[in-house]
């Protein structure tokens, strides 16, 4: 068995963690619902199933990935936050999600700032871009708001896009913990 490291990732309201089985009904909701295409969505759940094991092996295979966001106050599943490189992608993404109850607290922001953070410092991967769907005015916003400016139009897997530039940052060390998957 291949073992890798997920790192935790803390913010002020949320836990940035590795992606766990017991996340897929949630995943699976919201993957039946019509918020869910402009994140590859709407799929059943072997196609959320598919999407949390992809989730890992993205972790595996490039040392990077999506984190599943929990609510430290609640503990719920929020959604997702991170890098993701793939056959398809032009370059490595900032890409999130939030899950419909988690909208308009300033979660996303905080996730992708976090998640933005941590891929500048420990993962080489600064001044990344994000794609955004035409129609997804809430990304749009999100991605203003962490100082991201519009840099062309792009096509990701067949759709169009529009491709968001983040500003590069400045580093510094911080302490992390660490989810070890695998043996």
């Amino acid at each position: 068995m291949t073992s890798f490291t997920i790192p935790t990732v803390e913010t002020e309201r949320l836990i940035l963690r590795a992606p766990h089985q017991d996340d897929l009904p949630a995943m699976t909701a919201f993957f039946k619902t019509e918020r869910s295409y402009m994140v590859g969505g709407p799929k059943d759940e072997l196609g959320s199933w598919d999407s949390l094991a992809k989730r890992l092996g993205h972790w595996a295979l490039n040392g990077y990935g999506l984190w599943h966001l929990t609510e430290k106050s609640s503990g719920a599943f929020v959604g997702w936050a991170g890098m993701i490189f793939a056959p398809g992608w032009d370059e490595p993404e900032l890409g999130w999600t939030l899950m419909e109850q988690a909208e308009g607290k300033g979660l996303g922001f905080e996730a992708a700032q976090a998640a933005r953070h941590y891929a500048a410092q420990h993962q080489g991967l600064n001044g990344v871009m994000s794609y955004i769907a035409h129609a997804n005015d809430r990304s749009r916003a999100l991605a203003e708001r962490l100082g991201a400016s519009y840099e062309r139009e792009a096509e990701l897997l067949g759709k169009k896009a529009q491709m968001w530039r983040h500003p590069r940052i400045t580093v510094s060390k911080t302490a992390l913990t660490s989810e070890r998957i695998g043996q």
